[in-house]
């Protein structure tokens, strides 16, 4: 007795799978961007790195907005954009200082606890309950953070406290979105790309270097290489849910590892290794919350976004 798959289950299905692969590529892109960035960051200030990448990225994403007829005009509410954009500015210059004396993956499993911190802030800013499995799960991911931390006068040095703060930015930049979910994409990544050019501009001038033409054609792929990362995870969101691909934004940590080895040397301490575990068992956790959630005819609300570090 043979048995066919349903025309709509075969959709379901083939959504599902082009959501994963693309959130997979979505993620090297933007760990291959993190690599590009820690090599950069080494020779040109955090100012002049994100005053030419953001170049590079406006003249991607200007076109693209002219082609799919975004207006170009000052959104609603304007105050909770600008905060916004404050933040993701904080959020991208803490990134790259950090990364400046950092191993990369040390630096992103500080980022992994962004879901984390989000479904926190979401109860008290958002009004979002939170029952006695998330509450347990915020409070292992804390845990986590703590492991990897590892809060001393010898090892809570002042580049852990910048990505720290960084992943804190980021996650209140994920709340401030939620906030502004009827907002076009493109108007959102445009805010950011914007308010990154005029850090840029202004502190760029104060330690200019005079890049070769190869660090110069890094610099601008910084920016073409970040708005990849985000077509492919924005289309990834659109072809499946999100409880289906968001895990897969934890193999982050995976190539973190990797390619900060490979490109760097970068060897990752036991504790490190062990707090970022318990970080991802934490968000995997919440996600499977949220999906049982669904699975009851609620509509899930506290979906961590994917953790993407200086996006």
């Amino acid at each position: 007795m043979s048995h066919t798959v349903s025309r709509p289950a075969q959709k379901i299905r083939s959504g599902a799978m082009l959501g994963i692969g693309l959130m997979l590529l979505g993620v090297f892109l933007f760990a291959m961007n993190d690599v590009m960035g820690k090599w950069l960051v080494a020779t040109y200030s955090v100012g002049q790195v994100l005053l030419l990448r953001s170049v590079a990225a406006l003249a991607v994403l200007l076109p693209l907005m002219q082609r799919q007829k975004v207006p170009f005009a000052i959104p609603p509410q304007p105050g909770l954009h600008a905060l916004r954009i404050v933040l993701s500015t904080g959020e991208v210059a803490c990134f790259y200082w950090a990364v400046t004396y950092l191993p990369l993956a040390d630096v992103m499993t500080y980022y992994l606890a962004g879901p984390i911190y989000v479904a926190a802030f979401a109860a008290f800013w958002l009004g979002e309950k939170i029952d006695t499995p998330r509450m347990l799960a915020i409070g292992v991911g804390f845990v986590g953070v703590l492991i990897a931390l590892r809060p001393s006068p010898s090892t809570f040095s002042l580049p852990a406290l910048v990505a720290l703060t960084g992943s804190v930015s980021y996650a209140l930049l994920m709340v401030t979105t939620r906030k502004l979910r009827e907002t076009h994409d493109a108007t959102l990544v445009l805010g950011q790309i914007l308010g990154a050019l005029l850090f840029g501009i202004v502190m760029a001038p104060l330690a200019w270097v005079t890049p070769s033409a190869l660090e110069l054609t890094g610099l601008f792929l910084l920016g073409i290489v970040s708005m990849g990362g985000h077509a492919c995870v924005n289309r990834s969101l659109k072809s499946a849910p999100a409880s289906v691909v968001a895990p897969y934004q934890y193999t982050l940590i995976i190539w973190a590892i990797l390619l900060g080895y490979l490109a760097f040397g970068d060897v990752v301490e036991f504790w490190t290794l062990v707090g970022a575990a318990v970080i991802c068992i934490a968000g995997l956790v919440l996600i499977l919350l949220e999906r049982e959630a669904a699975r009851r005819g609620r509509v899930a609300k506290d979906i961590p976004p994917p953790v993407l570090p200086e996006s």
